[in-house]
């Protein structure tokens, strides 16, 4: 007998079911009858007030071609996000446009380079939505300054959610857009949600190969992670003992750079720490992340499932990127004759960030356009 996929759903849940029942031992399984089906419905999300900055505070100007907006939603964990939104002007009654969301870099905010990145894409006529993932910026989330593979995935598809129910945002129409670290995870993202028709990864990294194994894979040992494991576990009873959170440090001011100081750290310094792209809710321009949020990125590795991705993915990176083999590694686990890989002559990877010359915006407006029909 053929079963339909319906009804191999319905089976596999009813086996899910019995072995749940079974794990709860005999009180689970002599339980009286269950509560009225009214009682078990979800009550949804009491969404948090959050106190948003009004004014312009973002690090590059504003644009006279687009309409800007604080909105606020929440992902499926209960986390209200603080996002800006920008339409197009020349937008008409009862339009649809195709809508994209935005986030990143890794520890950035969205007055930095995701608002850059939103504010030129909504010139080009999409509807964008440049968002502060959960425990950072001006989203909600308690306790602050920590990241999780699996709640910052989610808040992509949560902005998904929060486009796809606009009255202005065409549904079938959805791209997201991750830079930096939230380009690893907008393609952990594009695994998963369907609803996302075309995926832009802009100089991305890989956070959870990267806290695992260091840059190009120099400490991918058991000793060498099981040293950084001991360390934040400890720091993780000081910080329970202490009722706080120690944080590791942003990134070095320019007067602390030395002639021999890595390059790609003064590229940070030059964005994070100046009047180019400081921003005081940033927790890469101020404190730093709580020193134990590394722990469930070392745990949970992100794309494992890249080769099942059927949507159009573009993958970006500078030529004289440090983190350009990120992208590159992760461009060959796609299939499919939607992807493409774009490498940026001359650009570092902090040039990605804002540089108008260097971002491939055209490129980037005609994948969209392409795949955003």
């Amino acid at each position: 007998m053929r079963i339909g996929k319906k009804m191999k759903m319905t089976l596999l849940m009813a086996a899910l079911g019995a072995c749940l029942l079974q794990v709860g031992g005999t009180e689970a399984a002599a339980a009286p009858t269950a509560k009225p089906a009214s009682e078990m419905l979800s009550r949804g999300v009491k969404m948090e007030k959050l106190p948003l900055t009004r004014e312009w505070d973002k690090v590059f100007p504003r644009s006279d071609k687009v309409e800007h907006q604080k909105v606020t939603f929440h992902n499926r964990y209960g986390i209200t996000l603080a996002a800006d939104l920008y339409t197009p002007k020349d937008m008409k009654v009862g339009e649809k446009r195709a809508a994209i969301a935005v986030s990143g870099p890794f520890g950035a905010v969205k007055e930095q380079a995701s608002g850059l990145y939103a504010q030129q894409l909504a010139e080009r006529g999409y509807i964008t939505l440049a968002f502060d993932p959960s425990f950072t910026g001006e989203s909600g989330g308690n306790v602050r300054n920590v990241a999780s593979p699996d709640i910052n995935t989610e808040d992509f598809s949560a902005a998904v959610d929060f486009l796809a129910t606009r009255k202005d945002v065409d549904a079938n129409r959805l791209g997201i857009l991750g830079i930096c670290g939230f380009g690893g995870i907008a393609l952990n993202d594009a695994a998963m949600d369907t609803r996302v028709k075309a995926t832009v990864s802009s100089t991305m990294y890989d956070m959870t190969r990267v806290l695992a194994n260091g840059y190009y894979d120099k400490e991918d040992s058991p000793a060498m992670r099981h040293q950084k494991l001991e360390a934040m576990n400890a720091q993780r009873t000081e910080d329970y003992q202490n009722n706080t959170f120690a944080r590791a440090g942003a990134n070095l001011k320019p007067e602390e750079l030395k002639p021999d100081t890595p390059e790609f750290i003064k590229q940070y310094t030059a964005y994070y720490e100046t009047k180019r792209g400081f921003h005081p809710r940033s927790v890469n321009s101020v404190g730093g992340w709580n020193k134990t949020f590394a722990l469930s990125f070392i745990n949970l590795p992100f794309l494992q499932r890249s080769s099942e991705i059927q949507s159009a993915v573009m993958v970006i990176a500078g030529e004289k990127a440090h983190s350009r083999y990120f992208s590159e590694d992760a461009f060959k686990a796609l299939k499919g004759s939607n992807k493409e890989l774009v490498i940026v002559p001359g650009a570092t990877h902090t040039d990605l960030y804002d540089q108008l010359d260097k971002i491939p915006f055209d490129k980037i407006d005609r994948f969209y356009q392409m795949y955003l029909k």
